[in-house]
């Protein structure tokens, strides 16, 4: 058993992913999340470590819950005061007992418990003995009470233990029970594979077990479980390879490096903490922000200026950890950016298709791999013109769809393949010499609807409303010397060495990066944006395997949110599929899909710097909520006395203000979780704004998040 079942896509890409077995890869210094921590020691210790169930988003890894009611905090100016208006009190209490201008009533229990034999001994020692004693008891109980009173302890907690406190020194803790420890694999031996587990587990203990090996056999054993493979199969896998067993077809254990923490336990990645801040929820506060499929399953888009972090805080995080949950056998990731965007090493992918440079190994399918003229023709109408379509009618994706189905059927019944660019951009100029042949091989082939098909094209060209124009300037786009080695789909390249990658491959557990040729090509690089958009939400709305997570993440979208677009994101999520796309700013939407865009996106964030019209779209989508206002008034106090009105001369002159008795209104008010002006101005550097939704519907407010933390 070489693989968990993700075997090589069928024939979607030229030459499969190399499944050569890699060595052990080096154990690094530290496990993942775990510090200070060699050998097997830190993989026990990363596995052992607790992870509570806690609300969506927050870090799992040895989270530590907060109290559900967040505590009343008095300010510190105030706290400070009354600890010391307490001492003073308790100061002057306990002098007046002493100097006796009280009585000696306070003596009265001493006198009565005290036997007048003990105090009338002969021992000077022992009556002093006695008297202080009962002193010191009389003096504690007045420091407890003003100590209460003065809530001394809030102010060693805030003010005096942090600055004592140091971090003690990280404990190896105990091994668990056998029937508890997730180290012996308590699943495995309960259902017969005792055997496995033992190897496992001592695979485990000498430091050759990682989180990736633990994730990717914990996935192949949910295959055992759902039938997909057989336990006998399983269990012999694992008995000779150990915690090499199950390998991705790679044969990767891990990736060449690590920049974000990883907890693929619970497949989180952390990219940032959640600020202590008064608009955060408190249980939330000071908490790690990890996001993993339950959350990239309804999509994310970041939007924010240059600059702000999100391809290095945000989709880099992202992509990195997608490729270890595919190394595990759980998910399939592409990731699309311009060349020399930062988005992880080439090592780190299966299939790196660089379109414009000679050197790539790999191309990119124009048809995305469907062998239906009508499937081809509806993604290819959308990469072209889905850009101008009408947000809610999509009349011209239509139009080019028939358009190119009336040639790229005929053109397939012919040749057996689709065409390449150059032949495609001459048939939709209508060139007299390439319509003509494929005329010719239709009647010799006795292909009459297709002849009709052919017909209909030629009636329809030259005429006003013909998109056949358009269609032909946009292809023309692509047809560049440039790309003349590229976008070969099977059997269209006479060379013969096109290695074309097509996005059926998401049925298997593959790590793909297409680079974007940005500098002279933008408008082609929107294009293919577009297309690779479209193919994703029509490939994976047929896959076989909806168990393994297919996400496409898309650094800087400006120019592909089409209305079919935003109808292929709303379908993802009962797809197991997600999008992560990062905009500069929402301008680079049309302004009727805004609100369809951040509807259909489960997960917003709006990264500092943000303009104030794009937060306005934020804060309607994040709409309302009910808060308690607190409105203060100040009214000057009128001395009628001239004792008083001396008392408040001298009040004046201490405090500098007039004598004021203030007035509180509590009401309840509804106002906006985060308001366009906040998000323009209040969100400082290296901060963003971020709501979540799981896919199975459960929510987090809007989240000011530290994501340098």
């Amino acid at each position: 058993m070489d693989s968990d079942g993700t075997q090589d896509a069928r024939g979607t890409h030229a030459n499969p992913v190399p499944r050569a077995r890699g060595a052990m890869p080096p154990m690094p210094t530290e496990a993942p999340s775990v510090s200070s921590l060699t050998g097997s020691s830190a993989f026990l210790t990363w596995l052992r470590t607790p992870r509570p169930e806690t609300l969506p988003g927050v870090w799992r890894f040895g989270h530590r819950p907060r109290p559900e009611a967040e505590p009343e905090l008095i300010p510190g100016r105030q706290l400070i005061s009354g600890a010391l208006i307490a001492f003073l009190v308790g100061w002057l209490v306990w002098s007046l007992l002493q100097n006796g201008y009280v009585g000696d009533w306070w003596l009265l229990p001493f006198k009565l418990l005290i036997p007048d034999a003990w105090r009338g001994g002969g021992s000077g020692v022992g009556n002093y003995l006695l008297y202080e004693g009962y002193e010191l008891i009389v003096a504690l109980v007045i420091m407890i009470v003003v100590g209460r009173l003065g809530r001394w302890s809030e102010v060693w907690r805030r003010f005096v233990l942090p600055h004592l406190r140091r971090k003690p020194p990280r404990q190896q803790q105990p091994a668990p029970a056998p029937a508890e420890d997730p180290a012996e694999w308590p699943q495995l031996r309960a259902a017969g594979a005792g055997d496995a587990a033992e190897r496992l587990a001592a695979e485990a203990r000498a430091g050759l077990m990682r989180d990736v090996d633990h994730a990717r056999i914990t996935r192949a054993w949910q295959g055992v479980r759902s039938g997909r493979f057989s336990l006998a199969t399983f269990t012999g896998a694992v008995l000779q390879e150990g915690a090499a067993a199950c390998l991705h077809p790679s044969g990767e254990r891990d990736l060449p490096a690590r920049l974000a923490r990883h907890d693929l336990l619970t497949g989180q990645v952390r990219l940032g903490t959640t600020a202590d801040d008064a608009r955060n929820p408190y249980a939330y506060r000071g908490a790690g922000l990890g996001l993993d499929p339950e959350l990239l399953g309804t999509s994310l888009l970041a939007v924010g200026p240059a600059g702000s972090g999100k391809t290095g805080t945000v989709v880099r995080p992202i992509a990195e950890s997608l490729c270890l949950h595919a190394l595990a056998g759980r998910a399939a990731v592409v990731v699309v950016g311009a060349a020399g965007a930062g988005l992880g090493p080439a090592d780190s992918y299966d299939v790196v298709v660089q379109i414009g440079n000679p050197e790539s190994v790999y191309d990119l399918d124009l048809y995305g791999g469907t062998t239906d003229p009508d499937e081809a023709a509806a993604v290819l109408a959308e990469a072209l013109v889905g850009d101008l379509a009408e947000p809610h009618q999509g009349g011209d994706t239509r139009r080019s769809t028939t358009v190119l189905a009336q040639l790229l059927g005929p053109f397939r019944a012919v040749h057996g393949r689709f065409p390449s660019v150059p032949e495609l951009r001459q048939l939709l100029d209508g060139a007299p010499g390439p319509m003509a042949a494929l005329r010719k091989g239709l009647e010799d082939s006795g292909q009459e609807s297709l002849l009709r098909e052919l017909d209909a094209r030629e009636r329809q060209m030259g005429n006003p409303g013909d998109v056949g124009g358009i269609l032909a300037d946009r292809i023309a786009l692509l047809d560049r010397p440039a790309f003349a080695s590229f976008f070969h789909s099977a059997g269209s390249d006479p060379s013969g060495q096109s290695r074309p990658f097509s996005l059926k491959a998401l049925d298997h557990p593959v790590r793909v990066r297409i680079d974007l040729p940005q500098r002279g090509h933008a408008d082609a690089s929107r294009i293919l944006a577009r297309l690779v958009l479209a193919q994703f939400t029509a490939s994976v709305a047929v896959r076989e395997d909806r168990s393994l997570f297919a996400c496409l993440v898309v650094d800087d979208a400006t120019g592909i949110v089409t209305p079919e677009a935003v109808r292929g994101v709303q379908r993802l999520r009962s797809g197991n599929a997600g999008v992560v796309l990062t905009l500069r700013t929402l301008d680079d939407v049309p302004r009727p899909l805004r609100g369809p865009l951040l509807g259909a996106i489960g997960c917003r964030m709006a990264l500092s710097g943000l303009t104030p019209w794009d937060g306005q779209d934020f804060a309607e989508v994040w709409g309302k909520e009910w808060i308690e206002a607190r409105d203060v008034t100040d009214r000057q106090i009128i001395a009628e006395t001239p004792a008083g009105k001396v008392l408040h001369a001298v009040r004046q002159v201490i405090t500098g203000k007039a004598p004021t008795a203030r007035a509180v209104t509590v009401r309840q008010v509804e106002r906006e979780r985060w308001s366009a002006s906040e998000l323009a101005h209040a969100v400082p550097p290296g901060h963003a704004v971020l709501s979540l939704t799981t896919v199975t519907g459960e929510h987090a407010p809007p989240l000011l998040v530290d994501l340098r933390g």
